[in-house]
């Protein structure tokens, strides 16, 4: 099992707008190509951070998904010219985890 939790930095008054796009197109996108969205989060003190986690089986399936998703006419043409505007691309942080034997998330 693999974890990634991915923490975004939005674009000042650009939170809702980042979240309302997320949630209606960018997780139900990575949900149609078989990613597993465990969590959405935003900050309550700040509002430049927007946090969500995934899960793959393993690296191979990552590798898939990823490709799936990423490598697609939709992704590419679609979804990838919104981002920009709405957070900072080169802030991204992406931590992969491997949960413990007794997480509860498997």
């Amino acid at each position: 099992m693999l974890i990634e939790l991915r923490e975004y930095t939005v674009r000042p008054g650009k939170r809702d707008e980042w979240v309302r796009m997320m949630e209606t197109e960018i997780i139900p996108f990575q949900i149609q190509n078989g990613i597993a969205v465990l969590g959405s989060f935003v900050c309550d003190d700040n509002e430049s951070i927007y946090v969500w986690i995934r899960r793959f089986e393993d690296e191979a399936d990552r590798v898939k998904k990823y490709e799936a998703v990423y490598e697609s006419d939709h992704w590419k043409n679609v979804l990838l010219p919104k981002i920009g505007p709405l957070v900072d691309r080169e802030k991204h942080r992406i931590t992969r985890l491997i949960p413990t034997k007794l997480s509860p998330i498997q």
